[in-house]
């Protein structure tokens, strides 16, 4: 199961949770395959639950209601992305240092003179 698109889908779902899949797909920018496959995989792990309208005229319509066990999945999974990025953000921002004191070094050594 593909975490970030998990992440995307429980909180799209916890915002709206009678949109279509396809609604899903564009809101998290991924394929309508992907977002099925991603919701079939969290219902059957008991994250989500997905109910018919009883009243609706088109008899595909569903609600994806986050189980607690969702909700618990959406707390660990923003733990583990916010740490992820955390260190993406840390190992640029030493990248980016490490580039700026090159390029001061740089600036501040004098270049060889041509013979």
């Amino acid at each position: 199961m593909n975490f970030d698109l998990s992440i995307k889908i429980i909180r799209e779902i916890q915002k709206d949770p009678a949109q279509s899949q396809r609604a899903l797909s564009k809101r998290c920018g991924v394929s309508l395959g992907s977002v099925h496959y991603c919701i079939k995989a969290l219902a059957e792990k008991g994250y989500i639950k997905s109910k018919n309208f009883r009243n609706a005229k088109n008899k595909l319509a569903y609600a994806y209601i986050l189980t607690p066990s969702g909700i618990n999945l959406k707390k660990e999974l923003t733990i583990a992305f916010l740490k992820r990025k955390q260190a993406e953000y840390n190992a640029l921002r030493d990248e980016i240092k490490g580039l700026e004191d090159d390029l001061a070094q740089r600036a501040n050594s004098k270049a060889p003179e041509l013979q």
